[in-house]
């Protein structure tokens, strides 16, 4: 396990153990105040004692090495986490929701001490907010979906918590006891949105579907250190495996390259590749021979073996790297009559 692997599992221990706390210390609030409101603060922190431990374990399976039956490795898992948090958060937001609407129902509100309940929830919000930050920075480093999911959880913990503070403090103030039911069921659309959210980023993972995001950093670190041997990339497709990317493509090189030629051009992409990305990723590479139309778009100008002038240099981008064919100024001009921003 390498070194990094090892520092995202011991934050995700700290997340575990902290969430564990604040849970204890929200529970206590719910039992002095006996507010409502307070109640669904701790119902969501059971989540993230619960959700912590599936990311815990998720994390460590997706960092297991890859394996005979596991050849892409064990990542997708974190997909699954992700994707079993964000039930948990939307559950839990349904049914703060039924508890809520029935205690309007039955008309009865009953709270005290709501100032050390507020004081308790707001100390549990402000940890929730650093450990957050820092849960999601480190998750976007590693590019792990369950650490940034996990952070948001509990950043957007920490702001429901500002505002249940906003809104016990107008019980506090206004003696309308029957506020504490509503400000719980607008924290439980809040959480179902949230959880709903979660989920649709793991299936997204699941079914590959397309980070343009991710693809337009790659392609702006590709842009600046292509060489003019690199005559054309395209039909390039990241594919997710947890923290892990695997990355397939097609690059043009002059036609009369031989194989070691053609390989060093390889090794440059690659090097590029996992030098932006700081941990490993896997390439497959298909290589194309650059046909006379490619000589259009070529910058290796001094090829005795040219056939046509070169036109123009072409910015790769999300749009045309992604297509089966070749580079060609024709194609260029039709993608800018499609799409005039290119």
């Amino acid at each position: 396990m390498t070194n990094n692997a090892k520092e995202i599992i011991k934050l995700q221990k700290i997340v575990f153990i902290v969430s564990t706390i604040l849970f204890a210390i929200k529970v206590f609030a719910w039992w002095i105040t006996g507010s409502v409101a307070i109640l669904t603060d701790a119902l969501e922190s059971i989540i993230n004692v619960v959700a912590g431990g599936f990311t815990l374990y998720s994390l460590y399976v997706s960092f297991l090495p890859k394996d005979q039956n596991h050849p892409y490795g064990h990542g997708k898992i974190e997909f699954i986490a992700a994707g079993i948090e964000g039930t948990l958060i939307a559950l839990a937001g349904i049914y703060i929701f039924y508890e809520a609407i029935m205690q309007l129902i039955d008309n009865k509100h009953t709270v005290q001490q709501l100032g050390s309940g507020i004081f308790l929830v707001g100390l549990a919000g402000l940890i929730n907010y650093i450990l957050g930050f820092i849960t999601v920075k480190k998750g976007k480093e590693q590019k792990s979906l369950p650490l940034i999911a996990g952070g948001k959880h509990l950043m957007s913990d920490s702001y429901s918590s500002i505002a249940l503070i906003l809104g016990l403090g107008l019980v506090m103030l206004t003696d309308w006891l029957w506020l504490d039911s509503v400000i719980a069921i607008c924290f439980s659309l809040f959480i179902s949105y949230t959880g709903f959210h979660i989920i649709r980023e793991a299936v997204a993972g699941i079914m590959d579907e397309a980070d343009e995001e991710l693809l337009k950093e790659y392609l702006d670190v590709l842009n600046k250190h292509r060489t003019e041997n690199w005559i054309d990339i395209h039909n390039i497709r990241f594919i997710k495996y947890g923290s892990n990317l695997h990355l397939d493509c097609h690059l043009t090189v002059p036609w009369f390259f031989n194989t070691r030629e053609a390989h060093k051009e390889y090794e440059k992409l690659r090097e590029v590749t996992n030098e932006y990305f700081e941990h490993q990723v896997e390439l497959f590479v298909h290589i194309d021979d650059c046909v006379p139309e490619s000589c259009e778009v070529c910058e290796r100008f001094e090829c005795p073996l040219r056939q046509r002038k070169f036109i123009k240099r072409v910015t790769w981008d999300t749009e045309n790297t992604t297509q089966i064919p070749r580079h060609r100024i024709e194609n260029v001009h039709q993608q800018q009559q499609q799409n005039p921003s290119i």
